[in-house]
């Protein structure tokens, strides 16, 4: 990807060397300094760190917000998003959903944290639309491989930190180590109080949280007909409804309430005021059809599974969902324990398989479940998907698990149409 630089003495930059000749300079980043000769081969106009053109962005324009954590992220950021909006700041946000500008979708679905120059090139659009705040998801990949390099931000997030991309990490505790590093500096952060893995400097530090002593302490809530609660900020005490359901949601809430009264000046009343706006995120905690009763939710780990199936605990739940392939085995029997343990019926079957044997993905999930008796594994997600509605009596709840909002299956390198809302609506016929 070139981007245009007008008024400097090359005509483009660009982060691919391949691109590379004597109009355009290659940006050089952690991610691409091994490419480095292959841009001298080609020519390059020059070379130039990341951080050398961050004013020509608008990097230093423009106020910063980063989430990071394993669940809540989506959600997390686009209350904030949402809630800036609402009083009045013009405001972006890039994340897994893609690049929204002042409440209008720029740029559909990518990474959930893109590359250096892709970031720089949506903070531009960002400054350009008159934006205060740019909002976005920092996954553990773009940590460890410093896609976030060059940016200063104006408060940092930690939701929270449980099991998911060991394929990656190898172990939690590596895993943990990478989310904890993006928390060492003396910046503004905001942390989850409740996540005991969390070790962060304690310098301009600020923490949320329902059960432990912290900075915005939620002291009491209730989760009728959406959610509700008090937050304490010292001596102050502020009520809030919202329309998102489940107990996770809580701390999703907690996060982004508190991460605007941290960057603006609003009080928190004001604040609170605009959190009942929020409608929650397409494809979580998403219900399909009232009758009969279907949710929809991105859930793809097993705490994510827990907490939406125990945010459906009053109900019988028929639960279907699989498990990604080329990505974190050693999670799989511990979604298939959550599954068995909090459903009355488990419907196994592929998630986006990949380049894995779709069988043996269910085999792995089937390795954490004592009761096989509840199980019925069926690898055609469609075909899985009207096992369980034809199953669902009464008041049982059926809940699709793990692609949310995605609108494709990934096999091998393919992506086929797929949507699971759309699949139920066809199958439902509304």
């Amino acid at each position: 990807m070139k981007i245009e630089l007008p008024d400097q003495a090359y005509k483009y930059v660009t982060e691919n060397s391949l691109e590379c000749d004597t109009q355009t300079a290659f940006v050089l980043t952690h991610q691409n300094k091994k490419f480095l000769q292959n841009a001298k081969e080609n020519q390059a106009h020059s070379i130039i760190k990341i951080e050398e053109i961050a004013e020509l962005f608008g990097v230093d324009k423009i106020k910063i917000i980063g989430i990071t954590g394993t669940n809540g992220k989506t959600t997390t950021a686009s209350a904030i998003y949402s809630f800036l909006l609402d009083l009045g700041y013009k405001t972006a946000m890039q994340g897994t959903r893609g690049l929204f500008i002042n409440d209008e979708t720029a740029e559909g679905k990518t990474l959930t944290t893109p590359s250096v120059l892709n970031t720089y090139k949506h903070i531009y659009q960002a400054v350009s639309a008159g934006c205060e705040y740019f909002v976005m998801e920092v996954s553990s990949h773009a940590i460890v491989q410093q896609r976030v390099e060059g940016l200063d931000f104006v408060l940092k997030i930690l939701t929270n930190i449980t099991q998911d991309h060991l394929d990656y990490h190898k172990t939690l505790g590596e895993y943990t180590t990478v989310k904890n590093s993006f928390f060492q500096d003396e910046g503004k952060k905001l942390i989850n109080r409740d996540e005991d893995k969390a070790a962060f400097n304690f310098k301009n530090a600020y923490t949320y949280s329902i059960e432990n002593p912290s900075t915005y302490r939620l002291m009491a809530y209730s989760l009728n007909e959406g959610s509700s609660g008090i937050i304490q900020h010292f001596q102050e005490i502020v009520p809030f409804t919202a329309s998102l359901h489940g107990f996770f949601n809580l701390y999703n809430l907690m996060a982004a309430i508190s991460a605007v009264h941290l960057v603006t000046d609003k009080t928190l009343e004001e604040i609170a005021d605009v959190v009942d706006n929020f409608a929650g995120v397409s494809g979580r905690m998403e219900q399909v059809s009232v009758t009969p009763n279907v949710i929809v939710d991105f859930a793809h780990t097993p705490d994510g599974m827990q907490q939406v199936l125990n945010a459906l605990k009053e109900k019988e739940l028929l639960v279907v969902f699989g498990a990604g392939g080329d990505r974190d085995a050693l999670k799989r029997p511990l979604m298939g324990r959550v599954a068995a343990s909090l459903a009355k019926k488990v419907f196994i079957t592929s998630d986006n398989p990949r380049g894995e044997d779709p069988q043996k993905i269910a085999e792995d999930i089937l390795g954490g479940i004592e009761d096989k008796s509840i199980v019925t594994v069926e690898l055609n997600r469609k075909k899985a998907i009207e096992l369980a509605l034809d199953a669902q009596e009464g008041e049982e709840v059926v809940v699709i698990l793990g692609k949310g909002d995605e609108a494709f299956q990934i096999i091998y390198e393919n992506k086929f149409p797929f949507d699971d809302r759309e699949v139920v609506r066809e199958l439902l016929k509304i």
